[in-house]
């Protein structure tokens, strides 16, 4: 790929430079952090009460009741904070016209999209990496299994790269940055909903709307249940919209 590094270092730089990084990262951690919080004081609450209670303290899980639902709220914020992220990775280039200066460096178009958002995810890697810390503290304090942590931030992974794939594509379509986190915002709350009306349809297309249901491959990595085909839905999710980017750009610069 002709050209990966200096457009990774490049966005990276950007993307660090940009207030809008500091805003997420800030935002997301705070929120993470009243959630984690919130979850674990919640636990502390029932574990008093089972000490008077045997047959309660039996029904007492740490991964049920603390791990699986900070996960499935930061999927949420998520879902509300990544277009924000990927909303200038073209959108801007498009503005101001620095995009054909891109098409004019000895860049192949296909590193231009992988370099974006790699970079993209990079960034992304780096704010979960802020709540880290509070899980760690967690296992001074008990013993949660590392290999439910370790599922849960790998599925985090995987749809933060999904969602970001999106927003890649999304940005790519239009000049104006607000547009492009409001398309990536409604079609990634599509797929998060899609998987609702799937009672209200017959069972082949019931089947196909379940697999395109973003959260039902989210849900087993909170279980702490490692299954391969759900990893394969994110990574085929991810190389689709990333293709639609590429064919995008390919377009631009044809149109250019």
């Amino acid at each position: 790929m002709s050209g990966f590094w200096p457009v990774y270092r490049k966005e990276l730089y950007t993307l660090f430079a940009s207030p809008v990084f500091y805003v997420v990262a800030f935002t997301f951690l705070v929120i993470a952090g009243y959630f984690f919080y919130s979850a674990v004081a919640y636990f502390n609450l029932l574990s008093f009460q089972a000490s008077q209670n045997p047959f309660m303290a039996k029904q007492m899980n740490l991964l049920e009741m603390v791990l699986r639902p900070f996960f499935m709220d930061l999927s949420i914020v998520l879902l509300l904070l990544s277009p924000l992220l990927t909303m200038r990775l073209y959108a801007e280039e498009r503005k101001t016209g620095t995009i054909e200066l891109l098409f004019t460096y000895p860049v192949s178009d296909g590193a231009a999209v992988l370099a974006k958002f790699a970079a993209v995810v990079s960034v992304f890697a780096v704010i979960v990496a802020g709540t880290l810390p509070g899980i760690f503290l967690l296992s001074l304090i008990t013993n949660p299994g590392w290999k439910p942590i370790f599922c849960g931030y790998l599925g985090l992974f995987l749809l933060g790269s999904a969602f970001l794939s999106m927003g890649t594509f999304t940005s790519s379509v239009t000049q104006n940055q607000v547009i492009a986190a409001v398309l990536a915002f409604g079609a990634l709350l599509m797929f998060w909903v899609i998987g609702w009306v799937k009672t209200l349809v017959d069972a082949t297309l019931a089947g196909l709307i379940d697999y395109l249901s973003v959260t039902k491959h989210y849900d087993n990595f909170t279980k702490g249940v490692l299954d391969s085909r759900d990893a394969i839905y994110y990574l085929l999710f991810i190389v689709f919209f990333l293709f639609l980017t590429l064919r995008q750009m390919n377009s631009c610069r044809w149109r250019g």
